[in-house]
């Protein structure tokens, strides 16, 4: 860089002269100003649609720094919330808790309300929030602005709003491309690997919101079979026969996809599971079983991080090097010899490893936090390159009994206690401590092996 650049870069940090970038974040952030000032119903329309613009205009850096003007500009003004909370510790009168309530709550909240109410605002609201997601690890500044976002969207986006549509041929091709790119479980092969999921021993079920009705938020494909599967290759099968629905005993959930990051963390598989199991009892009395055929994806990740670093006794030593060779290739096929291993750490897993107070499985957290019961490991029931990186080919089995689904929802939440299977249960108590006494231990529960 020249002398002059430097001198320029150098004036722009300190604020003195602003980059175009910044420039251009400000101009929106004034606008901002101005909106939730005014109080016209029509001047008010006309900002909220040139807001939308000028964001969308904004290229990436500028709209890290508009974010970063969120958390600073538009934040609660701290004397203001102190005051009205002294007047109300004084006197709580309904008066001085409504004060203390307008003063307390963030302007930026009232910005997101504005720019919701111009066509297409609520798509770039989610939107927004994907993005701000990519940078609040690095910046817990931002964190505020997302709660507020959060409690924004957790409103706009509850089960009263949502339409559960049944996702079928005749949909419209815009939306069956989107369930194709929008897949995470189990990848689709193009309309005739599509066109096999939504035959009718199949179900597809997708939950919209009125203000993005072309957007699926979540989805699910189900698969009526007469046993509870325990591998996925039979129901992707592109050529497997066509079954009659009215003949099955079960009906599986063997895909479940989130198709928005910008809702991350607003929940909406718990009401999908339940009412799709509803829906589905009423249309097919015969249906006597409803569980799932689910990944564990945290399960290799988990197993290699408990290996490092971890002192064994010279029994285990030789079992311990293969799990570690096993863990360390994401691409390794798990020999027979390592199945009562595997299946017992699995087990171990899911229904003892913790993280802030919930299940460290993905997966298994969304599945118990609704209610279901763990039922069966499944060996190499998955053998795709997916299914071998994540989880050495293994897939489980979540029962949801309707009658129980309550209960087992205030075990999880509130005692820990993990709803499981006999069988489970067997294979997790069947373990001995990995790592010896007087070496490392990962966490309140000892990795483990199978003695």
């Amino acid at each position: 860089m020249s002398i002059l650049d430097r001198i320029v870069g150098t004036i722009a940090a300190t604020g003195i002269v602003r980059s175009p970038v910044h420039r251009r974040a400000d101009r929106l952030s004034r606008l901002l100003r101005t909106l939730i000032s005014e109080r016209g119903e029509a001047s008010g329309a006309a900002l909220a649609r040139r807001s939308l613009n000028l964001y969308r205009g904004l290229e990436a850096e500028a709209r890290l720094h508009f974010f970063e003007a969120l958390a600073r500009d538009f934040a609660p003004d701290r004397e203001a919330v102190l005051a009205a909370a002294t007047a109300y510790h004084r006197d709580a009168s309904p008066a001085n808790l409504a004060t203390l309530q307008r003063v307390a709550e963030p302007p930026r909240q009232e910005v997101f309300r504005r720019m919701n109410m111009a066509p297409g605002g609520t798509a770039l609201l989610v939107e927004l929030r994907r993005e701000l997601l990519e940078h609040v690890k690095a910046r817990p500044a931002l964190v505020a602005v997302d709660q507020d976002l959060t409690h924004l969207l957790g409103s706009w986006f509850n089960r009263g709003f949502l339409e559960l549509r049944r996702i079928d041929w005749s949909t419209p091709a815009a939306i069956l491309e989107k369930l194709i790119n929008y897949e995470a479980v189990h990848e689709i092969q193009g309309f005739p690997d599509l066109k096999r999921r939504l035959e009718r021993d199949r179900r597809c079920f997708a939950f919209f919101h009125p203000a993005l009705p072309d957007e699926p938020l979540i989805f699910v494909e189900v698969a009526f079979v007469n046993e509870l599967p325990s591998e996925v290759a039979p129901i992707l099968a592109m050529e497997s026969a066509v079954g009659d629905p009215r003949r099955a005993r079960c009906a599986v959930f063997y895909s479940i996809t989130s198709c928005q990051p910008g809702l991350k963390g607003i929940s909406f598989g718990n009401f999908l599971i339940k009412q799709v199991a509803a829906d589905l009892h009423a249309e097919l009395p015969n249906l006597k079983v409803f569980a799932t055929l689910s990944p564990i994806p945290g399960l290799r990740s988990w197993v290699r991080k408990a290996l490092e670093g971890c002192a064994a006794p010279a029994s285990e030593q030789p079992l311990r090097e293969a799990l570690a060779a096993l863990a360390a290739d994401s691409g390794a096929f798990p020999p027979p010899t390592m199945r009562e291993p595997l299946e017992g750490l699995a087990a171990w897993y899911l229904t003892r490893e913790w993280s802030d107070g919930y299940a460290a499985d993905p997966v298994a957290r969304f599945h118990l936090g609704n209610g279901a019961r763990l039922e069966r490991v499944n060996w190499l029931a998955d053998t795709s390159a997916k299914g071998l990186a994540q989880s050495f080919g293994m897939m489980v089995n979540y029962a949801y009994d309707l009658g129980d689904v309550e209960r087992n929802h205030e075990e999880y939440v509130n005692r820990h206690q993990v709803a499981a299977s006999g069988a489970v249960e067997r294979l997790a108590r069947n373990v001995q401590p990995l790592c010896s006494r007087g070496g490392v231990e990962k966490g309140p529960n000892p990795p483990i092996l199978i003695s």
